[in-house]
């Protein structure tokens, strides 16, 4: 598991750096839990990106077209796989209605009355702007209530998760699963709804829970087909080792009381062996994680953990020998390949490192870390100018356009011209200025 790079995003959030987290079995877990609905919902599911956010509040949303984040928080508090489920098929509503596009432009159209509107209720009351409250839709208040526009956002808000919700329980019904577990979440959400603002979750706030919402759910769980419809163990399963996980590596001191000692669950034995590590207690951690893979010898995410706590403590040739096994395993999981990449790298594999490296690109050709690796391979290998055009692309996936032009243009001074990595790196330092300009 690892963190990416710091997002500042918009709204409330905007008070603190969020992080992601990468992980390849949390990963795999989300895809095979959204791979059925987005199906259902005629959306390739190679489109649509999946985020896992660092944050322990309770939150899931859409961004920026086919962009689906999760909090960590939402993952751990979790009781079971449905729930989970039931909120990526509302998302997935959300996407496939096109809110977002929809919510921009209503937005837009609003602006005009909602100029008006300020300039009365400035003549009028003397009313100030609070701009950055998440809660004041255009910043603007007027004598004590919500002023007419963002009344009028905030049913069209409410009218767009009604129509997520019956997305919703028609991808689960089409994919032959209960809506028990959007239900069971939703209830949540009601009662946070009567803590004070700042106590509640950011999904209560970014998705509005009516009496109306849950009565829709429970009527249609009273006639639904599904409605006792079990996940199955094997999905149980995989929710219960991604809570485990995440509860290891993000709370390890609490793992303890979390899992009594009499709890010898796999999600909980999982969550001791990584939180064993995440306190320096290596030895312990071992054992607990070797006692695992023994259990579970064809496992590729058990052995991927131990090789990435061996290649944290700098034990680079065990680490490439369990990453080899877990690659073998799983040979399409892009991170677990980029991973060996960079246990061989650490190695001093540098030319087995380039040909696994690139591998995990043509698996996942827009992750910046595996573009940052091979530059480093090419530059140990002293192929300088694919180095720096490794180095462009890494740039130009972080959104950092004159460090991506920069390399891109030193590496059109040392490549082939015209080859396929000089005419790459002229688009990026193409695209860079054009952005820039």
């Amino acid at each position: 598991m690892a963190l990416a790079g710091a997002l500042a995003p918009r709204a409330e959030a905007q008070r603190r750096p969020v992080s992601f987290i990468r992980d390849a079995e949390i990963e795999a877990t989300i895809r095979s839990f959204a791979a059925p609905l987005f199906a259902a919902a005629s959306l390739d599911p190679a489109a649509i990106s999946v985020h896992l956010v660092n944050d322990r509040s309770l939150n899931a949303f859409v961004a920026n077209g086919l962009n689906m984040y999760l909090n960590t928080g939402l993952l751990m508090r979790s009781d079971n796989a449905g729930q989970v489920i039931g909120v990526i098929a509302h998302e997935t509503g959300h996407i496939q209605g096109g809110h977002l596009a929809q919510m921009r432009e209503q937005i837009s159209q609003s602006m005009v009355p909602m100029i008006l509107e300020m300039l009365a209720t400035f003549g009028a009351a003397g009313a100030g702007m609070r701009p950055g409250n998440p809660n004041d839709w255009g910043g603007v208040r007027g004598g004590g209530g919500p002023t007419v526009t963002e009344r009028f956002l905030l049913r069209y808000s409410r009218g767009m998760e009604n129509q997520a919700d019956q997305a919703a329980i028609s991808l689960l019904e089409r994919t032959g699963q209960s809506p028990r577990g959007l239900k069971e979440f939703l209830d949540i959400l009601a009662d946070q709804e009567l803590l004070q603002v700042g106590r509640q979750d950011p999904y209560v706030r970014t998705h509005p829970v009516t009496r109306e919402r849950v009565e829709f759910l429970r009527a249609h769980l009273a006639k639904s087909r599904f409605a006792s419809t079990p996940t199955s163990p094997a999905v149980e399963e995989r929710h219960a080792r991604m809570r485990g996980k995440l509860r290891g590596f993000l709370e390890p001191g609490r793992v303890n009381t979390t899992y009594k000692p009499g709890d010898e669950s796999l999600e909980a034995r999982y969550a001791r062996a990584i939180a064993a590590y995440k306190t320096l207690a290596f030895a312990e951690s071992a054992r607990m994680l070797d006692a695992l893979i023994r259990e579970r010898p064809s496992d590729p995410f058990f052995i991927e953990t131990r090789a990435q706590f061996q290649l944290e403590q700098g034990k680079a040739e065990e680490a490439r020998a369990l990453y080899a096994r877990a690659v073998a395993l799983a040979p399409n999981e892009p991170l677990i390949v980029q991973a060996l990449g960079s246990a061989e790298l650490q190695a001093g594999a540098t030319k087995a490192a380039i040909a696994t490296l690139e591998r995990a690109r043509r698996l996942q050709p827009q992750d910046a870390d595996t573009w940052r690796l091979l530059a480093q391979a090419y530059g140990r290998d002293n192929q300088l100018g694919l180095a720096d055009y490794a180095q462009a692309e890494h740039y130009a996936r972080l959104g950092r356009r004159d460090d991506a032009a920069h390399f891109a243009e030193r590496a059109m001074r040392q490549l082939p011209p015209h080859g396929p990595a000089w005419l790459r790196a002229q688009d990026i330092r193409e695209t860079s200025q054009r952005r820039k300009e």
